[in-house]
């Protein structure tokens, strides 16, 4: 038998219905479900030192699971000293098995390590169902060793769902396990 992430048996199981008698949804392929989560790091001082980037590249690698890759600006920026094709950032686009690990742990043992954590703002929505998440310190992930990090970074992550609206998307979320703060 083929291994299934934790999260994965359990939308499958309790989170589709749960979401069908929420919503009323009349077919099973109707539920939205987590598409990809797409984890992201701005490095505005990899100007000046191009290590940075590549630090920013190995720690997202080892926080996901995945090879993350470096982004290049777009355009040149003078007052920045940025020109055109400079990797200025870091991201990996997860899917599937690794999505759900990841969300995983992110819920069961990085948030938790946050401090005076009382739950992630419902602000984060886009109108179409995705949900961005902004997290301060990469030493909440358990992955990082303490020692051996230069510098403290944050890093976005973005949950794209097949949601319509942001309240279908706040509840598949929530059944996921994400800790939304009450109001």
């Amino acid at each position: 038998m083929a291994y299934v992430p934790r999260l994965k048996q359990e939308y499958k199981e309790r989170v589709v219905k749960a979401l069908k008698e929420e919503f009323g949804y009349k077919n099973v392929m109707q539920v939205p479900k987590l598409e990809k989560i797409v984890v992201s790091r701005g490095v505005g001082a990899a100007v000046a030192d191009k290590k940075l980037i590549d630090h920013a590249v190995d720690e997202l690698t080892n926080i996901t699971g995945q090879k993350a890759i470096s982004t290049m600006s777009k355009k040149d920026v003078a007052a920045f000293k940025l020109r055109k094709g400079m990797p200025i950032g870091a991201k990996v686009t997860l899917r599937g098995e690794r999505m759900y690990e990841f969300l995983d742990r992110l819920v069961t043992s990085a948030l938790p390590r946050v401090r005076d954590f009382q739950g992630i703002k419902a602000t984060g929505f886009d109108g179409r169902g995705n949900y961005n998440l902004g997290v301060t310190e990469q030493i909440i992930f358990p992955e990082i060793n303490i020692d051996k990090i230069n510098r403290i970074n944050g890093m976005d992550i973005t949950f794209v769902t097949s949601a319509e609206t942001d309240k279908e998307a706040k509840s598949l979320l929530t059944e996921l396990g994400l800790p939304f703060k009450k109001n």
